[in-house]
This record gives C-alpha cells, sequence and structure tokens, in this order.
C-alpha cells in the first residue's frame, strides 16, 4: 500500500495536537502514514499533549515520500512542503496560518492525484483564516471545494464538471448530502432533479465499493412530513421522487422521500445504510448528534480518497492538549477501508 498523508489543518487551532494524540495512541493505525505540514507546530503540539513522565513523541522531517521508509518507529514524519511566515499563537485567526494550510492541502491533492498516495485525511481547516490568507484560498470556502478544483485541474475539466458530495458516517449512520456549503436559501434551489439523482448516483457507486453489496438508499424529504402530499411544498412530488423512480431505473435500491424527522432514526435503526439528505444540516446534525468524536468525513465522486474527522479547528481548546483525537484515528481506519475496497481509478495519474 502507499503511504497516506495527514494535511496538519490549521496550526492554531487543534490539528497539529491530534496528530500527535494519533500518531502516540494508535501507531499501528497511523502506520505508513506522514503528516504535510510545519515541522516546528508539529513539534510544539507534541510538547503541548506530552503525558507527565513520559518522553515526547518524537517528530522527524522527511524531504520526500521515499524517506518515510527510514522513520524510525513511533516516530511522527512530517514532510514541510511549506513553512510559518510567522509566529501563530494557537485559538486565534491567522492569515499566515491560512495559507500554510491551503498549501498543505494543494499539494497532498495534486500528490494523491499523481498517484503517489493510498489516500488524503486532513485535519481542519479554519475558514476565516482560509479567507483571510487572500487569493486563492479565499475562494474556497471549504476543504471540498478545494479538493474538487485541483481534482478538476488535473483532469483538464471545470469544477462542475467533477461532481463531488459530502458524507459523514459514524458507527450508527450514514448521511449523503445533495449541496455542502451554500446558505439555506440557495440550498433550497440546489434540490433539482439533477442534482438529487447525480447524489444517488454517486452515494450508490461510493457504497457499493465500500460494503461489497447494493447499498440501501433512502432519500430525506424537503419539507415536513416530505410535502404531505403536496400540503406542505410541491418538492418531493416534482423533483424528489422523479429523480428517485429513475435511480431505482438504474437499478438502486433506494426509496423516498421520507418524513425527514423520522428516517434517521429508521437508518439508525438498520433499514437503510445511508440516507440522502437534502442539505447541510438536515444531514449532519443527527450524525453529529451521536457523537463528534467517531464520526468521519468522506468527500465522495473525487478521483482519490479523502476523510476527515467530524469537527473543526476547536479554537477555544487550542493549545491545551485537551482534544480528543478519536475522530482523526477513525478517519485515519475509514480511510484504509476505503482504499481496501476501491478500484484503481483510470483518471488518476
Amino acid at each position: 500500500m502507499k503511504p497516506l498523508a495527514v494535511t496538519q489543518g490549521d496550526v492554531a487551532g487543534i490539528g497539529p495536537e491530534i496528530i500527535a494524540k494519533a500518531f502516540r495512541d494508535a501507531p499501528s493505525d497511523l502506520a505508513g502514514c506522514f503528516v504535510v505540514g510545519d515541522v516546528a507546530a508539529q513539534r510544539r503540539a507534541a510538547r503541548w499533549v506530552q503525558r507527565e513522565g513520559t518522553p515526547i513523541l518524537p517528530v522527524a522531517r522527511i524531504d520526500g515520500i521515499h524517506e518515510l521508509s527510514q522513520v524510525p518507529p513511533r516516530c511522527l514524519p512530517v514532510l514541510e512542503v511549506a513553512r510559518l511566515e510567522a509566529d501563530v499563537p494557537p485559538g486565534r485567526v491567522s492569515a499566515a496560518a491560512g495559507r500554510l494550510a491551503g498549501f498543505c492541502v494543494r499539494w497532498a491533492a495534486q500528490a494523491a492525484l499523481r498517484g503517489e498516495l493510498s489516500a488524503l485525511i486532513t485535519a481542519p481547516l479554519h475558514k476565516e483564516a482560509l479567507a483571510a490568507a487572500g487569493a486563492p484560498w479565499d475562494s474556497y470556502p471549504g476543504h471540498t471545494e478545494l479538493l474538487q478544483a485541483e481534482a478538476a485541474a488535473h483532469l483538464g475539466r471545470g469544477p462542475s464538471e467533477v461532481p463531488v458530495r459530502m458524507m459523514l458516517a459514524n458507527d450508527e449512520l450514514r448521511t449523503v448530502l445533495v449541496s455542502i456549503h451554500l446558505s439555506l436559501r440557495q440550498a433550497i434551489e440546489a434540490v433539482t432533479r439533477g442534482n438529487v439523482l447525480q447524489t444517488l448516483r454517486i452515494a450508490h457507486a461510493a457504497l457499493q465499493s465500500l460494503l461489497g453489496r447494493r447499498p440501501r438508499m433512502a432519500v430525506a424529504g424537503l419539507n415536513p412530513h416530505a410535502g404531505e402530499g403536496g400540503r406542505f411544498g410541491r418538492e418531493e412530488l416534482e423533483v424528489i421522487e422523479p429523480a428517485v423512480r429513475r435511480a431505482r431505473d438504474e437499478g438502486m435500491d433506494v426509496i423516498g422521500p421520507l418524513p425527514p424527522d423520522t428516517v434517521f432514526m429508521r437508518a439508525r435503526g438498520g433499514a437503510f445504510d445511508v440516507v440522502v439528505a437534502m442539505y447541510h444540516d438536515q444531514g449532519l446534525i443527527p450524525v453529529k448528534y451521536l457523537g463528534v468524536e467517531q464520526g468521519v468525513n468522506v468527500t465522495l465522486g473525487l478521483p482519490f480518497i479523502r476523510t476527515s474527522p467530524d469537527h473543526g479547528t476547536a479554537f477555544d481548546i487550542a493549545g491545551t492538549g485537551s482534544a480528543d483525537a478519536s475522530s482523526l484515528i477513525q478517519a485515519v481506519r475509514m480511510a484504509r477501508r476505503l482504499v481496501a475496497g476501491a478500484r484503481p481509478d483510470p483518471r488518476v495519474g
């Protein structure tokens, strides 16, 4: 298996700390992984998470992926593709941290697209810091859009020609979103037959690879009670139902639209493998309510595997060493499962 890259995220947040904890506490899961980021920031985080009476986790600088095999066991390897321009205190928005985070994600995405990585795991970005970093980083609302743009450029296409979707998953529930980082008004406008059907196609392909069988998919309605036969809105009748029928005609195991206030409970009970939600909060609140420490964000539709923890930069606790690395460890495990089930993508390399 080729190495897995873990991007450092915003160094003013908890990314470097949870990375240090993951390498320290789950060395078998992190075997074959390396960090893309700033060496000094990673060493600082290793000091923050040091346990009393134990040595500091050693952080080794590598100058290329080829040096990974030379790194001693229980040592955290960092490929420093860029350095911080200035000191960045924990818990504060920093343009320098935003630039570093964006550059590291871009480098890792390009390495994945060249076929040098098995998968990419990303520690959290801070959207305000990314915007403060200026062009080109201020044009990306987050990881998903940045990775989509890199994949499209690699393939010689426009971003709209490389459709991607967000899946949030834990041991109890999976949900895939029709739209991601849009205002609620824009998200409602994005509920079209084409977008719903495209989401179903992407979710079906990804889950079939992960599960090794045809996934059982449920589609949430947009309106209360899934529109109640048109009384509370006609999107279910005119948009979502036709998309579901077309997906069934294509051989997918899918039902809906179902009332959004109960479909997630049914999925958690085992009735479905995944719920397709119409917008960001509709799908993410149920999964995050079950515990962000076990959630994993997976970007579907990219020509490489990308996962991330189900939480943000947590500026309020950055620098304290108290951040929980469980979600990052789960993201690494999920990436390995996806690698094991993935077929080579002819678009990569």
